[in-house]
C-alpha cells in the first residue's frame, strides 16, 4: 500500500469516528445529536430548492394549461362573433329588401301584381344609348317590362335572355313615356334628352307649368302604369308656336341604380283588342 492511500485511509478513519462522536453527542436538551443537526442543516436547504422547484414546474404548468383554455375560449367566442356577423349582414340585407319591396308597394297597386327584384349588373349611361344589363334570376322576363326604384321610372326591358335582361332607361334618346303634370294633370310626351336629362312635348303655350312640377307616368302608352314618378320640371321655354319647351331631371339618379323592381307589362284586354281589330 502507497503512502497516499494510508494518508486516505487514515482521513476516513477520522472522519468516521468524529462522527460516531458528534452522533453520541447530544444537545442541551438531549432531542437530537449534533450529527442530526449538522445533517438537518446541510439537507434542508436541498429540500427546499427541490420543493420550491417542483412547485414553480407546477405554477408553470398550471399557467400553460390556463393559457390554452383562454385560447381556446378566444377561439370559440371568435367564431360565436363571425357567426353573430355574418347574421347581422344577412338580416340587414333582408331588412334592406324589405324596405325596398314595401316602397314599390304603390307600384304593386297601379300595375295590379307585386314587384320583383332584380340586381344591376352593367350600367351604360354615358353613351346615346343608355341601357342596363339586369340578372333576374330562372324566372326570367318579358319584354316591355316596366322597371322602377322606389324612387321613380327608370325604363322598359327591351331584351329578354333567359336570366339576364336589357333595359331602355327613359333618358336613352330613342325612349319615350306618356307622363303628366302632377299638379294640372295636363298630358304630354317625355323624351330623353341631352345630359341625361328628359323633355317634355306637346304641352300647350297656354297650360301653366312652374320650375318645380312634378311629372308621373299618365299610363296612356301600353307600357307604364299611371303614377309612377318620372322627373321634376327644371326649365320652362317657349318651344315653339304652341307648346312649351319644358325640361325635366329625372326622378332616379340613375348613377346609384343597384337594384330595381320589375313590374308586369300593361296588357290591353283581349276583348278590347278583338273591337280595335274589328273596327279596322
Amino acid at each position: 500500500m502507497t503512502e497516499k492511500r494510508i494518508r486516505w485511509l487514515l482521513v476516513g478513519v477520522l472522519v468516521g469516528q468524529l462522527m460516531l462522536l458528534s452522533a453520541q453527542v447530544r444537545s442541551e436538551d438531549r432531542n437530537y445529536s449534533v450529527l442530526e443537526a449538522s445533517m438537518l442543516r446541510l439537507v434542508a436547504p436541498l429540500v427546499r430548492a427541490v420543493d420550491g422547484s417542483a412547485a414553480a414546474v407546477s405554477s408553470l404548468r398550471g399557467r400553460f394549461e390556463t393559457r390554452k383554455a383562454l385560447r381556446e375560449d378566444n377561439e370559440k367566442l371568435r367564431g360565436e362573433l363571425e357567426a353573430m356577423r355574418r347574421d347581422r349582414v344577412e338580416t340587414f340585407g333582408l331588412e334592406q329588401k324589405l324596405e325596398l319591396l314595401s316602397k314599390a308597394a304603390s307600384y304593386a297597386q297601379s300595375s295590379g301584381s307585386p314587384p320583383r327584384v332584380a340586381d344591376v349588373v352593367l350600367l351604360d349611361y354615358g353613351s346615346w344609348q343608355q341601357t342596363l344589363m339586369l340578372y333576374v334570376g330562372d324566372q326570367g322576363v318579358e319584354r316591355q317590362q316596366p322597371v322602377v326604384t322606389d324612387a321613380g321610372l327608370v325604363g322598359r326591358v327591351v331584351v329578354a335572355a333567359g336570366r339576364y335582361a336589357k333595359v331602355q332607361m327613359i333618358t336613352d334618346r330613342s325612349a319615350s313615356v306618356g307622363a303628366m303634370i302632377e299638379r294640372t294633370r295636363r298630358q304630354g310626351i317625355v323624351r330623353g334628352g341631352e345630359r341625361s336629362f328628359l323633355g317634355m312635348d306637346f304641352v300647350p303655350l297656354q297650360e301653366v307649368v312652374k320650375v318645380g312640377d312634378r311629372v308621373l307616368t299618365a299610363g296612356i302608352d301600353g307600357v307604364y302604369p299611371r303614377g309612377i314618378p318620372v322627373g321634376t320640371v327644371v326649365s320652362v321655354r317657349p318651344g315653339g308656336e304652341l307648346f312649351h319647351r319644358i325640361s325635366l331631371v329625372p326622378a332616379v339618379d340613375l348613377g346609384r341604380l343597384d337594384q330595381v323592381f320589375l313590374l308586369q307589362p300593361e296588357r290591353v284586354p283581349p276583348d278590347l283588342q278583338t273591337i280595335d281589330d274589328a273596327s279596322r
